[in-house]
C-alpha cells in the first residue's frame, strides 16, 4: 500500500491548483496591490514640468548608481512620481531598528517579549518612516529646485507639497506591503520592490538588444550581455538553494513502555541565510545617503557635504566598493539576527540531540557559530559579486540589460513565491487526502 507523502505527490496536478480557493484568493490580492502600486508609479508629484522631467531624466537616470534606483522603483525614479523614494525610508528605519535591537538594552528586551515587542517595534519603524521620508524628501525637493526650468513654481509651498506627498505616499506603500504580507503572496516589501524590477526589466533588454542592431561589435556585446543575464540568474537561482547539512543524532531512549531506536537526522542551513536582504538593505541605505547629500545644510558642512557627494554622486568606483561593503556587513548583521547558535544549541540540548563529535552546549554553539561564518563569508562575496559583476561590464564597455540587484531580487523572490504557492498546494492536498483516508476508516 503507498504512503501518505507517495499518494500526495502521485495526486499533485492541474486540478490541485484550481481546486486551492485560499491561494486563488492570494494570488487575485497579490496582483490587484501591483496594479495600484504600478498605476501610483505614473502620478507626478505636483509642481513638476514633465516635459523637463524626461529630458533629465535620460541625462540623469541612464547610468549610475541612479539607474538602480530608477530600475528598482519601477521607472517612477524617472517620471518624478509619488512613489519617487519606493520604500527606502521604510527600509532604512527597518534597518536602525534592526541595529537597535542587538545595541541598546531596552530595544534588546523589546525584542524578547514576544508579539507585545513585535508590535512595539513596528511602531518606531513607523515613526522611523515618517522621519527618514521628511529628510529624503527635502532632499528630492532641493534636487529638484536647482534644476533650471524643472519645477513650475520653486519655493517654499514646493517644498512643503513634496514633502506631504512623499511621506504620504512612502506610508501608503509600507501599508501596501503589509496586506501582501498578510493577505496575498511573499513578503510585501520585497514583492513591490520586485513588482517595479518586472515591469521596466523586458524594456531594459529590448534596449540593449536595439543597440545591436547596428551589427558588428555592437552586436556581440549586446548579446553576451543578455546571455551573462541569463547565467547571472541561473547561478543565483543555483546558490539561493545551496545548503550545508548538519547531521543532528538522538540517541535511543525510552518513554514509558516504549523504546526508540537512535535516529539521525539532517539541519539544512542555507549558503546565504539572509536572503535578499542585505542588498536591499545597502541600497535602501545608499538611496537615503545619496538624497541627504541635496540637502543644503547637510552640503554645507565642512567634511561631511563633500565626502558624501563623492561616495554616492561623484565616484561611481567609490559608490561600488560602498556598496560590497553595505552588503557584507548586513549579511553578517542580520544573520546573527536570524540564527541564535546559543539558542540552537540549547534546543537540541533540551531534546537529547546532538553533533557527532561536539558536547551539547558550548561546544556545539560555538560549532554553529564556526559554521556560520564560513557560510556567510562565502554567500556575501556571493552576493557582492552578483551586485557588481553588470556594473564593471558596463565600465568595460560591455551593454548589460539590468542591474545586479535587479537581478538578484528577481530570481530570489520568484524562488520564494514558487515555494509558497506549492506549500499551499500541498497543504491543500494533505486536506483532501487526510479527509479521504477517514472516509475509508
Amino acid at each position: 500500500m503507498a504512503s501518505v507523502s507517495e499518494q500526495l505527490l502521485s495526486s499533485l496536478s492541474w486540478g490541485s491548483w484550481k481546486q486551492a480557493s485560499d491561494l486563488h484568493r492570494r494570488i487575485l490580492f497579490t496582483l490587484w496591490i501591483f496594479i495600484i502600486y504600478r498605476l501610483g508609479t505614473y502620478i507626478p508629484l505636483p509642481g513638476i514640468d514633465p516635459v523637463a522631467m524626461k529630458i533629465m531624466a535620460s541625462d540623469y537616470t541612464s547610468q549610475g548608481v541612479l539607474k538602480m534606483f530608477n530600475l528598482v522603483s519601477g521607472g517612477a525614479l524617472e517620471r518624478m512620481s509619488i512613489f519617487a523614494l519606493n520604500l527606502g525610508p521604510y527600509i532604512s528605519s527597518s534597518i536602525i531598528v534592526q541595529l537597535m535591537t542587538a545595541l541598546f538594552p531596552y530595544f534588546i528586551a523589546l525584542k524578547k517579549e514576544g508579539e507585545a515587542g513585535k508590535r512595539k517595534l513596528n511602531q518606531y519603524t513607523r515613526y522611523g518612516t515618517i522621519g527618514l521620508s521628511v529628510f529624503q524628501a527635502a532632499g528630492l525637493a532641493s534636487l529638484l529646485s536647482m534644476r533650471s526650468g524643472l519645477v513650475l513654481d520653486p519655493g517654499f509651498f514646493f517644498y512643503v507639497s513634496t514633502i506631504v506627498t512623499i511621506v504620504g505616499s512612502t506610508l501608503f506603500l509600507m501599508w501596501l506591503g503589509e496586506q501582501i504580507t498578510a493577505r496575498g503572496l511573499g513578503n510585501g516589501s520585497s514583492m513591490l520592490i520586485y513588482a517595479g524590477i518586472v515591469s521596466t526589466l523586458p524594456r531594459s533588454i529590448v534596449q540593449t538588444l536595439e543597440l545591436g542592431r547596428a551589427g558588428g561589435s555592437q552586436f556581440f556585446e549586446a548579446f553576451l550581455g543578455v546571455v551573462a543575464a541569463g547565467v547571472v540568474i541561473m547561478f543565483v537561482v543555483f546558490m539561493e538553494k545551496a545548503y550545508r547539512k548538519v547531521m543532528i543524532q538522538y540517541p535511543r531512549r525510552q518513554v514509558g513502555r516504549q523504546v526508540f531506536s537512535a535516529e539521525k537526522t539532517y539541519m539544512p542551513i542555507k549558503m546565504n541565510s539572509t536572503g535578499i536582504l542585505a542588498p536591499i538593505f545597502a541600497m535602501a541605505l545608499m538611496q537615503m545617503f545619496f538624497t541627504l547629500t541635496n540637502i543644503n545644510f547637510i552640503q554645507a558642512i565642512p567634511i561631511l557635504g563633500p565626502s558624501l557627494r563623492f561616495l554616492f554622486v561623484e565616484s561611481y568606483t567609490f559608490s561600488l566598493l560602498t556598496r560590497v561593503i553595505l552588503i557584507i556587513f548586513f549579511s553578517f548583521f542580520y544573520t546573527s539576527v536570524v540564527f541564535n547558535p546559543e539558542e540552537t544549541a540549547e534546543n537540541l540540548r533540551k531534546s537529547g540531540a546532538f553533533i557527532a563529535g561536539y558536547r551539547p552546549g558550548i561546544t556545539t554553539a560555538n560549532y554553529f557559530t564556526a559554521l556560520l561564518n564560513r557560510l556567510t563569508v562565502v554567500g556575501s562575496l556571493y552576493i557582492a559579486f552578483v551586485v557588481v559583476f553588470p556594473d564593471v561590464m558596463r565600465m568595460a564597455g560591455f551593454n548589460f540589460p539590468a542591474t545586479g540587484t535587479a537581478l538578484l531580487i528577481v530570481a530570489s523572490v520568484t524562488i520564494e513565491v514558487v515555494s509558497q504557492v506549492y506549500s499551499y498546494v500541498i497543504s491543500h492536498q494533505y486536506g483532501n487526502l487526510w479527509k479521504k483516508r477517514s472516509g475509508q476508516k
